[in-house]
């Protein structure tokens, strides 16, 4: 009996914490993952290689069949983040908030990718951290800046291959 309740413990210990890394699938209001149900899937070393060495990526947020388009995107603790500058209502960001599932090219694949919103205050300053790093020439560091911005950085969402093999 000992040896349950002592599992209980660890379990309801490792929920807390891995409810409290700062992010939450994107989604109709109210619509979250347990904690228990989500396993983390990370894109390959060689995917995350040309994720943090290139200067954009191409991207299909949604299902549809609508056409790829560059946006800028940071890796941080080997994990790909992406944020929106103008938050246009027909944009990536909000089709994302309505489907968070869709596509994009890197390595030479298509990879089918899910977002997930994060909300973590230590995360998001060390994504406006990676903008300004990668994105620091004398045309790019103003949209670096900007995307730091409070309006940016609420958009900040996380990829994640739905894959395990990208």
């Amino acid at each position: 009996m000992k040896s349950f309740g002592w599992s209980l413990v660890i379990s309801s210990a490792t929920l807390k914490k891995e409810s409290h890394e700062g992010h939450a699938p994107i989604g109709p209001a109210g619509r979250r993952m347990n904690a228990r149900m989500k396993a983390k899937r990370q894109f390959s070393d060689d995917v995350l290689a040309v994720l943090r060495e290139g200067k954009g990526l191409r991207i299909r947020a949604g299902t549809s069949q609508h056409r790829f388009i560059g946006i800028w995107v940071v890796v941080v603790k080997d994990r790909a983040f992406i944020r929106s500058w103008s938050m246009k209502p027909n944009g990536w960001y909000r089709t994302f908030l309505k489907e968070p599932r869709g596509t994009i090219q890197a390595a030479g694949h298509e990879i089918a990718v899910r977002t997930v919103h994060v909300r973590d205050e230590r995360l998001r300053d060390a994504i406006d951290r990676a903008y300004l790093e990668k994105y620091n020439t004398a045309g790019a560091l103003k949209y670096a800046k900007d995307l730091g911005s409070p309006k940016s950085r609420a958009t900040t969402v996380e990829l994640e291959p739905l894959s395990l093999t990208h």
